[in-house]
């Protein structure tokens, strides 16, 4: 139980833990699916190890930047990252989880808010933006699974 505003969502993805660890670990493909639908990202700083800043520049359709930055927290490789997100505008800590079952590995996302009026509005759209988070993912690693069969 917390005190904290809980959004929860998690897919199975049909790689190995190793292989959905990566894609968020090396910055080059990170870049390519992190984000709703439709945002372009620029990582400008990515120290992956406990205490390391990570700096990113999400870029909406209509040419809005968000410069985001958060803090690594724990990382355990193939298995857990956590990390705390110091801004825009919410400040929340992310739990990522990996857990590897026969047909793949399931992705665990936590994030955890202050339980403000704002953080309410928003938890709908956050729920939804995490999936299309997901669905980006799911396509960074379908191509790159049809590359490597090449």
């Amino acid at each position: 139980m917390t005190d904290k505003l809980e959004i929860l969502n998690d897919r199975l993805f049909p790689v190995d833990a190793p292989t959905l660890f990566g894609a968020f670990a090396d910055p080059d493909t990170l870049k390519d699916w992190w984000g709703p639908h439709d945002f372009t990202n620029r990582i400008d700083e990515f120290d992956f190890r406990e205490g390391g800043s990570w700096r990113i520049t999400m870029t909406a359709s209509n040419g809005t930047d968000f410069d985001n930055h958060s803090t690594f927290q724990e990382i355990v490789p193939n298995s857990r990252i956590v990390f705390l997100h110091h801004e825009p505008m919410h400040v929340f800590t992310m739990e990522m989880t990996y857990v590897a079952e026969d047909s793949g590995t399931r992705l665990h996302w936590r994030m955890l808010f202050e339980p403000t009026d704002e953080n309410r509005e928003l938890e709908k759209f956050i729920r939804a933006a995490n999936e299309q988070n997901f669905d980006r993912l799911e396509a960074v690693l379908a191509k790159d699974e049809g590359a490597s069969a090449k």
